[in-house]
Formats: C-alpha cells, sequence, structure tokens
C-alpha cells in the first residue's frame, strides 16, 4: 500500500523550485534527525514566512524509524497550520543509495526523493535515475539526481576528493533520465570539515563558472547545492570552549550562498550547521548546570538557537523568508 504525501499535507518541489527560479531565491532544506529539529525548522519557516524541505538521510531514517518518521513530518504540517501558516512543506530523502530505498520512501509518504548515481559510471547513474524517475513520476514525486561527487563525510557518504559536474554531461543527462532537478559540484561538500584550513589561508571560491556554464546549457531548469554549511565558526567556538574538539573546521563563506541563491539554484541543503549549533548549546548548557539531568532543560535552549539559525539563513543567507505564503 502507498501511502500518499498527499494525505500528509505534503507537496513536492516542482511548484517551490518554479517560484523560487523566478524569484531569485533558494529554497532551505533542512536536515533533521530528531523532533527539537524539527521543530525548530518548522518554527522558523513559519515565523520567517519561508517554504521549506524537511530533509531525511538513509541514516535519519533508520535513527528515526519510518513509521515514526511519517507521523513526524504529518505532525509537522499541523504544527504550522495550528500557528496559522500555510508555508508548503516538502519531505525529501537525501542521497537516496538504492532504488529500493527511494520506492520505500515513496510508499511511506515522501513526496521528493533523490536518487544519488553519482559515484557510478556515467551510463549506470543515468539507467539508476531513470529507473527511480519512472517509479516516482507515477506516485506525482520529484526526483533529484546528481552528477559530479562532493567531497567530504556525512554518514554513509564519503568521498576523498571532489570530482567537479562536467557541464558537457548535464543536458543528456537531464533529458534521458527526467529528473526534476540536478545537484552539481562546484566546490562545496559534506561534513564539519569543508575546508582544512591553515593559519591566514582562506576558504577557496565556489565554481561560479561550472554553476553558469551548466545555467546556460539548462536554462529554467532548478540546480541543487549539497555541503551547503557555513560551519558557524561561533558555535565551533562553544563546542571547543567546553570539552569538545572540532579543529580548523571551515564551511561555504555566507556572501557566496547568497550569490548561489540568486541564480538557478533553488535549493541548498543544510546539515552540519544544524548539529554544531545543538551540540554547542547541549555542551554548554550542561557544563554551566553540571547537576541538570532533565533533557528539556539542555534540549530547548538547544532548540532556540536552532530556531534562530535557521530563521537567519532564511532572511539572510537564501532570501527565502517571506516567499512562503
Amino acid at each position: 500500500m502507498v501511502i500518499s504525501y498527499k494525505d500528509l499535507g505534503l507537496v513536492n518541489t516542482r511548484e517551490m523550485f518554479a517560484k523560487a527560479m523566478k524569484g531569485g531565491y533558494a529554497v532551505p532544506a533542512f536536515n533533521f534527525n530528531n523532533m527539537e529539529q524539527l521543530q525548530a525548522i518548522i518554527t522558523a519557516c513559519v515565523e520567517t514566512k519561508s517554504p521549506v524541505i524537511l530533509q531525511v538521510s538513509k541514516g535519519a531514517r533508520q535513527y528515526a524509524n519510518q513509521t515514526m518518521l511519517r507521523y513526524m513530518a504529518q505532525g509537522a504540517v499541523a504544527m504550522a497550520r495550528e500557528m496559522g501558516s500555510k508555508i508548503p512543506i516538502a519531505l525529501h530523502l537525501d542521497h537516496g543509495d538504492s532504488y529500493e530505498l527511494c520506492v520505500s520512501c515513496i510508499e511511506n509518504g515522501f513526496s521528493s526523493v533523490m536518487i544519488d548515481g553519482s559515484h557510478l559510471p556515467y551510463e549506470e547513474n543515468v539507467k539508476l535515475t531513470k529507473k527511480v524517475v519512472d517509479f516516482a513520476h507515477q506516485y506525482d514525486v520529484t526526483v533529484e539526481g546528481e552528477l559530479g561527487v562532493l567531497a567530504g563525510i556525512e554518514e554513509h557518504v564519503s568521498s576523498e576528493k571532489s570530482h567537479y559536474t562536467k557541464p558537457e554531461e548535464v543536458e543528456d543527462f537531464v533529458t534521458r533520465t527526467g529528473v526534476d532537478s540536478l545537484a552539481i559540484s562546484i566546490g562545496t561538500s559534506h561534513g564539519a570539515y569543508k575546508f582544512k584550513l591553515k593559519p591566514g589561508e582562506t576558504v577557496p571560491p565556489l565554481r561560479f563558472d561550472i554553476l553558469e556554464e551548466c545555467e546556460k546549457r539548462l536554462p529554467g531548469f532548478p540546480i541543487v547545492l549539497h555541503g551547503a554549511s557555513s560551519v558557524l565558526p561561533e558555535y565551533v567556538e562553544i563546542i571547543n570552549k567546553y570539552g569538545g574538539k572540532i579543529e580548523n573546521a571551515a564551511g561555504v563563506p555566507e556572501e557566496q550562498l547568497r550569490r548561489a541563491a540568486k541564480s538557478a539554484v533553488c535549493k541548498i541543503n543544510i546539515d552540519s550547521d544544524g548539529r554544531l549549533v545543538m551540540t554547542a548549546m547541549i555542551r554548554k548548557y550542561l557544563a554551566e548546570h553540571p547537576s541538570e539531568f532533565d533533557p528539556r532543560k539542555y534540549l530547548g535552549p538547544a532548540r532556540e538557537a536552532l530556531k534562530n539559525m535557521y530563521a537567519d539563513k532564511c532572511k539572510n543567507v537564501l532570501g527565502s523568508a517571506g516567499k512562503g505564503e
């Protein structure tokens, strides 16, 4: 039995991306693993009137349980509506690594899936992506494909080095697979250590030349950026101050993301920043209140800090604030 995302109050990404393309902004795709992160995302996007894509990785789905996850997504929509908001909300599989996983997510209420065949030889990537598209489109579920490999590590997705997307492949890939959006590699990467900098070094700029060439070859087509956390230094500092050890970690400068959001980039993925904020605030609270053992006491401030960070991303980085209603 297929549970339709429409019955859960979710939408796919088609209209979201069309509006983002026209409006020169990017829709936030925020990853979540637990209730507090989900509450923070919904509250931030309702308050800023931003559309949102709730993102779940393969690992997060296993952690949360697929049935629980479905009800969490349905609850998130109900929560937004009770707050008087009509913002569009999508539920998206991040880095699906198999046809079977994508099918399972579609059957369990996801409105969008990513099939990541970027590590495969080109023809195999085309074949796998098309197979997922053919299944998903029967249920009006949107599909994201990927060309080019991002460096870094995020759960089961890891690569020693980046392989930039080849612009000469994008038209053929999109035409033959029928995907609804395309993730490209232009210098972003997964995890907190996107760029390990030595003192005095600066983050290398994103390859906007590759992005512009892809835009030319795919006019009006939605492009996606993965690994786009900025690895917020103030939270790395808090983690390290209170017993953590995250050294020389650097992310994508927010001004570069702002520039990308004004182009054909319609979706920007942010995961590590959420993890860093949550960990920083929990470490700080527990260090300052060593006798506390009520999870609400330390998860509450973490949730509030998360909400503020997500709201800032919508307003000042992605330009999505005010675009959801």
